[in-house]
């Protein structure tokens, strides 16, 4: 059985924003609020947290894009596409964190800056953002899973 995993987490605290966004060491998602320290806690609740799949990067990498993780502006990045969930999804990520897929993250156009054909590629495989239902804390490695 293959086993989901977080491979890398990522959060923005300084006040202007910059991609890659940082690798920090954990994520605390909180319920109503977002990401603690997230310069983009308390904006948007429906999306505080940008869920990307390895598939982006790999994705781009067959097209000949080099980006490093953190470029498309996640807060988690997994190990499976993310897009193959529809809208109202939980995902369950260690023992307490649970997630619900809100909406397909449109790409914005300033990530021509690092390849111009990136925008048009990632059109509809950038990511999902998703809620926070239930508080936890995210570690990478951590498992994830449908629920």
């Amino acid at each position: 059985m293959n086993i989901d995993k977080v491979i890398e987490i990522f959060s923005e605290t300084r006040k202007e924003s910059s991609l890659p966004r940082p690798i920090v060491e954990k994520l605390n998602l909180i319920e109503e609020y977002g990401i603690e320290f997230d310069k983009f806690a308390l904006k948007n609740l429906e999306q505080t947290v940008l869920l990307v799949g390895i598939d982006s990067y790999n994705l781009a990498l067959e097209n000949d894009i080099k980006i490093e993780i953190g470029t498309l502006g996640e807060n988690i990045l997994v190990s499976f596409d993310p897009h193959r969930f529809d809208i109202g999804t939980k995902f369950q990520i260690g023992d307490d964190a649970i997630i619900e897929i809100t909406q397909i993250c449109t790409v914005c156009n300033h990530l021509s800056v690092f390849d111009k054909k990136l925008p048009n590629l990632l059109k509809k495989k950038r990511g999902v953002y998703c809620k926070i239902v239930k508080s936890g804390l995210i570690l990478k490695n951590m498992t994830i899973k449908r629920i």
